[in-house]
């Protein structure tokens, strides 16, 4: 095998289960709360709303895929359509966000495993989880696909459980909460971001192009799969959680789903839903790590990163360096970041990426298999919407570290900074 180029093993269902794993995580089972607050009743609406914009997404993102069947993703389609700059500013701002999306899931895992732990022993929980899972992507793509096949299917179970206990357990409907603000175009809008970030993991397949078996058939068959299996579980569980809890309920308590379950005659599966909860966030964590490394890998492999990263493991046939480096950044963040503000964050930069592949789609011709126009078109809009609907600090901060990324690109390119 070439020392930097990636062997294909996955098929369909592994891709799908990939995909499941980073969506279906603990995304679903800490978004919807913040989305409440800031949509009240509207939060179905921006719901619906994220869906749409994931949609768009999903479909640039297959047909591109399916003709540039290579690790990176978005920043493999935005190099070849519109320019080095553009490709580099995508996979600038898909590691950020996504390494910040990784410490958040970290600590989402301690945070339902060990409520009550303290510091420094959260921050080491945290940083013991990032390893063991570096470690299970270390040993190659397949088993990384195996074990996530094994949590989403653990994760269905629980949230199956869930809306059964919520539909069938009965159970007294309370409004004992704070108050939720009136819904308004900009709570939607700003739910919708929020909520984005539960639904972005389908990108996951697509930066694993190069490990994917028929990548023109395998990619565009598996990204709306598993997004429409993520809408369904989704709108299901934002229903009942809606019916059981009320919008002031469900925007008032940090695990609704776990809430819900215990207002029930189901109650004694709480404690399921806690520890399905953390099984969740390891399966988002271990796709999240995956993903970023690839992505890491293909920015290394044509110099934007360190060159050493950009170097396959001769016996487990992954990119090693770049999943180590990965970890150990993720193991310090863990430390220092806040999971809403990692959460915050992350959507604004995904967002920029899904903006970026978009606009790349726009480029395609009636040849290459492109989608109406106007798919690309409401994905484009709707990213940039929903990224400067998002909190303040996220705005912020979000654009701050994509200006770095652009700084430092023009800092070393000059005048070719936006040449195709």
């Amino acid at each position: 095998m070439n020392s930097n180029q990636l062997s294909r093993r996955l098929g369909t269902a592994d891709a799908v289960v990939i995909g499941l794993g980073s969506m279906i995580g603990a995304g679903v089972f800490v978004a919807f709360g913040p989305a409440a607050r800031a949509a009240g009743s509207g939060l179905l609406i921006g719901l619906a709303l994220a869906a749409v914009i994931a949609y768009c997404n999903a479909t640039s993102s297959a047909r591109l895929a399916a003709i540039y069947p290579a690790s990176g993703g978005t920043y493999v389609y935005g190099r070849e359509r519109l320019g080095d700059f553009w490709g580099y500013l995508a996979g600038w701002g898909f590691v950020v966000g996504k390494t910040a999306s990784c410490a958040a899931m970290a600590l989402t895992v301690v945070a339902y495993a060990a409520p009550n732990l303290g510091q420094p022993w959260r921050s080491g929980f945290a940083v013991l989880v990032v390893a063991a899972l570096t470690a299970v992507n270390y040993r190659g793509v397949q088993k990384s696909a195996n074990t996530t096949r094994i949590i989403v299917t653990v994760t269905l179970l629980v949230l199956a459980a869930s809306i059964a206990a919520i539909v069938l357990g009965g159970g007294t409907r309370t409004e004992t909460f704070a108050p939720v603000t009136t819904t308004s175009v900009g709570g939607i809008l700003e739910a919708a971001g929020l909520l984005f970030f539960a639904f972005a993991g389908y990108a996951r397949i697509a930066t694993l192009g190069e490990e994917v078996r028929d990548p023109k058939r395998t990619i565009p068959r598996a990204i709306p799969i598993a997004l429409g299996i993520v809408l369904l579980v989704y709108a299901i569980l934002a229903v009942v959680l809606l019916l059981q809890l009320g919008p002031a309920g469900l925007a008032s308590t940090p695990d609704p789903i776990a809430h819900a379950v215990a207002t029930t005659s189901w109650s004694w599966l709480t404690p399921v839903v806690r520890v399905g909860a953390a099984v969740a966030a390891v399966g988002s964590l271990l796709s999240l790590v995956l993903g970023v490394s690839r992505t890491t890998f293909a920015m290394a492999r044509d110099s934007h990163l360190p060159r050493f990263l950009a170097t396959v493991h001769p016996r487990f046939g992954v990119p090693h360096r770049a999943e180590l480096a990965v970890g150990v950044v993720v193991a310090i963040l863990v430390s220092v970041v806040d999971l809403r503000g990692a959460i915050g964050f992350s959507s604004f930069a995904v967002l920029a990426y899904y903006a970026v592949a978009n606009a790349s789609a726009l480029t395609l011709r009636a040849d290459e298999n492109r989608a109406p126009r106007l798919v690309p078109l409401v994905g484009l809009a709707g990213c940039l919407v929903l990224g400067f609907s998002l909190p303040v600090a996220s705005m912020v901060s979000g654009s701050v570290v994509i200006a770095i990324g652009a700084a430092i690109w023009v800092i070393r390119h000059g005048r070719r900074a936006l040449s195709p």
